[in-house]
């Protein structure tokens, strides 16, 4: 049987790189909070967003297929509403409010 060696047995040594910058890269640049990139949420925080929770439902094979070339065609033509969300979400909006359901 072969004699077992610990993991670290098998690297090589470093050949070349600076030991500062291989750090930065591995860890980041902790040391500066200011030049690491700020996230963006996806969605604007202000008082006038709607929160939007998932929902998940079954739809009929031909409006699925409808729904997603109308997507992609209003997307390529710089229409909106362009996505599924914003399409269903338009569709929906009248109904709920014709049936008393949202005002």
């Amino acid at each position: 049987m072969a004699e077992r060696r610990p993991l670290v047995a098998g690297l090589k040594p470093p050949t070349g790189v600076d030991p500062s910058l291989e750090k930065q890269f591995v860890f980041g640049d902790k040391t500066d909070p200011a030049k690491q990139p700020k996230p963006q949420a996806a969605e604007p925080k202000n008082q006038n967003s709607i929160s939007r929770v998932p929902l998940t439902t079954r739809v009929r094979a031909d409006y699925a297929a409808a729904l997603k070339r109308a997507s992609l065609e209003r997307q390529l033509a710089g229409e909106f509403p362009n996505t599924l969300q914003d399409i269903l979400e338009e569709a929906l909006g009248p109904w709920l409010r014709d049936h008393g359901y949202v005002k």
